[in-house]
């Protein structure tokens, strides 16, 4: 009888191991906020911003509009009026906007005119792991591309190894059960469940407030208000 040793384990194993690795030196980065505004340009002249879809490192609907929200929330407390979400969607999908579009002048310029507003917010998300994320917004003037204000900010998101080890086992278990001969497919599963776990839970209530949290008090804090100081 022939016995055959299979490596899978191992893979597997190392597999989890530097996916873990990976993911938890996001965590360590350090938290900070900064803004810059136009010097001498008169804010209280805004009477309407639209905030485009966010960019970068930031996956499905869901969570990209709840970071649009948190945006759209701290315009308001400034003063500004902002138009609704599903309006900016419905604009960006019929033109077919990719991430490229919304950070050139033309892009900008273009869903702008069609919105009918002076200024549109960018958002860019660089970073978005299991226990921190980075990004910068900014308000982009319609009518030549200026940029008016940037802001950018990083913070822990309060995301634990738990997820991300529950994840990967569920992973593991659902591949094997799965049947098939693949190392490169169980790594596959394993990588997607990983990184799955963390996109799936990104905006838990947890974590949400805390997202809520880096942009009100790193990225939008020094925001120059419609009214002045």
């Amino acid at each position: 009888m022939r016995v055959l040793c299979s490596s899978r384990p191992a893979v597997v194993g190392f597999v989890i191991v530097g996916l873990m690795v990976t993911l938890m030196a996001g965590g360590c980065a350090s938290e900070h906020g900064e803004s810059v505004a136009l010097a001498g340009y008169d804010f209280g002249s805004i009477d309407k911003v639209a905030v485009l879809s966010p960019t970068g490192d930031v996956y499905g609907d869901a969570v990209k509009d709840q970071i649009v929200s948190f945006f759209v929330h701290e315009l308001m407390v400034k003063g500004y009026s902002c138009v609704e979400r599903s309006k900016v969607q419905e604009i960006e999908q019929e033109l077919n906007f990719q991430a490229s579009d919304t950070t050139s002048s033309q892009g900008t310029a273009r869903i702008g005119e069609i919105l009918n507003v002076p200024v549109v917010m960018i958002v860019n998300i660089p970073q978005f792991e299991a226990k921190h994320m980075s990004l910068n917004a900014r308000l982009v003037r319609v009518e030549d591309g200026t940029i008016l204000w940037t802001g950018e900010g990083s913070g822990k998101t309060g995301k634990g190894l738990t997820t991300i080890l529950s994840a990967a086992v569920g992973a593991a278990g659902g591949a094997v059960l799965a049947g098939g001969d693949s190392d490169d497919r169980l790594i596959g599963a394993l990588a997607g469940g990983v990184l799955g776990g963390i996109v799936g839970n990104a905006m838990s209530p947890e974590k949400a407030e805390q997202v809520k949290k880096i942009i009100r008090e790193k990225v939008c804090k020094e925001l120059p208000s419609r009214f002045g100081a």
